[in-house]
């Protein structure tokens, strides 16, 4: 009999979800087949059948909880197809009904500790939510450490086995302390209604968005800054090489990749906004790989254009609309969410008018861009015309940017955009 357990992920990846059984009791796998698909904090991913055989047992069902290295189903070698765990040795009769009589009293037995088990470790480590390694976890179970209690020196988060000896010495005592000022009792008490109401349980990528974007602003020193760029320009430019650019290119010119071009070549000039705090240090990263914010039916993602920088208007633009694809498909990969230096999200394709966007952790700048309305606008020689605006937004961390910087950084996307042949000539 082997099991199939939970395989190493990623480093930020430990824990998941059962999304759904792709095979069933009784079915016949062969090694390397996908069985099941697990929900994590980032993307999906199917996990693999290790042997061959016949799965005669579903240990973890949808919906249930698991981590790295738990056993969720388990196959028999020498099974046959369509045949169950009674089927698997053949006895005489009268011992087959005395098996079948023991054999559905010892299944429970074994299956209730497992959840009993996970219910308690639940509510003893209390670890949804929280990035830890698959060490730390192991360390924190054998010195009974809970995992929320545990301060990291991480700067994303993640819970390391020397915190957890940290702790086990003492020095999560203060730690402890937190929850009970910072515990929200709207979010674990139950709210009776007298009116209808339906309760829906957040899917795991929610709870990690909901958690993220909290800790972002609890650790960040957020601060917002807005400027608008008169659109006349980039339209025009499109208007005039549009018909041109897909028959060369087999792919549209819109706006994403005169932005894309355009933060490029503002982080040039600002290196800090491409940077990222680690410790008592600052990187300043020499590449830019510009993330992308989509928005699918379980949550904004921030797919990654590697190497904008790189990349022409044609081959941004295209990058683009893979990612976007597999984003709608559920087919990103950890690789394509992983390393970006910045990010710039749309609202504008919503109808967004302005906004106040929240960075995308350990990114120190977020760009957002917003719907293009036509204003009347005085213009140098103080006539007045009717222009297509749109307002732009900087959210950016001032521990390391000043607002001098943040406001001379959106100036110069403005003025790139206000000028796109640049762009164009730099691309």
């Amino acid at each position: 009999m082997k099991e199939i357990k939970i395989p190493e992920l990623a480093e930020s990846i430990t824990e998941g979800t059962i999304a759904e059984w792709l095979v069933k009791k009784g079915d016949k796998i062969e090694k390397g087949d996908p069985v099941v698909e697990l929900e994590t904090d980032k993307v999906n991913v199917e996990v693999n059948a290790d042997s061959a055989g016949v799965l005669v047992e579903i240990v973890a069902s949808e919906g249930d909880d698991v981590e790295v290295g738990d056993v969720i189903a388990k196959v028999d070698e020498n099974g046959e197809a369509g045949g169950d765990a009674s089927g698997e040795k053949a006895e005489p009769k009268a011992e087959e009904k005395t098996e079948e009589k023991t054999a559905p009293k010892e299944e429970p037995k074994q299956a209730a500790p497992k959840q009993d088990e996970k219910q308690e470790e639940t509510k003893s480590d209390n670890t949804q939510g929280v990035i830890a390694s698959p060490a730390a976890r192991k360390r924190a179970r054998e010195l009974n450490i809970d995992l929320s209690q545990v301060s990291t020196r991480d700067p994303l988060g993640r819970v390391r086995p020397e915190d957890v000896e940290a702790a086990a010495k003492g020095g999560n005592e203060q730690k402890q302390e937190k929850p009970a000022k910072t515990a929200t009792p709207k979010n674990t008490e139950k709210t009776e209604f007298d009116k209808p109401v339906e309760r829906i349980k957040m899917s795991r990528r929610r709870q990690t968005i909901a958690n993220r974007l909290v800790e972002v602003q609890h650790e960040a020193a957020m601060l917002t800054t807005f400027n608008e760029v008169d659109m006349t320009a980039v339209m025009k430019l499109r208007s005039q090489r549009k018909e041109n650019f897909i028959k060369k290119h087999d792919v549209k010119l819109g706006f994403m990749s005169f932005f894309t071009k355009a933060v490029v070549g503002a982080l040039k000039e600002f290196p800090l906004i491409n940077s990222e705090i680690q410790g008592n240090e600052l990187v300043l990263k020499k590449f830019y790989d510009i993330g992308i914010a989509v928005s699918t039916d379980e949550g904004l993602v921030v797919p990654v254009v590697r190497d904008a920088d790189r990349l022409d208007f044609a081959g941004i633009e295209r990058e683009i609309g893979n990612l976007g694809q597999k984003a709608k498909n559920k087919q990103l990969s950890l690789n394509d969410l992983q390393g970006g230096t910045f990010t710039i999200t749309n609202g504008g394709t919503f109808g967004s008018m302005m906004s106040t966007p929240i960075l995308n952790a350990p990114q120190v700048g977020i760009l957002g861009m917003h719907n293009i309305v036509k204003r009347p606008m005085v213009m140098p020689d103080d006539t007045i015309e009717v222009r297509p605006m749109m307002y732009l937004a900087l959210s950016y961390d001032h521990r390391v940017v000043d607002g001098k910087e943040a406001v001379q950084f959106l100036v110069r996307i403005k003025q790139l955009l206000e000028d796109p042949y640049d762009l164009l000539l730099e691309g």
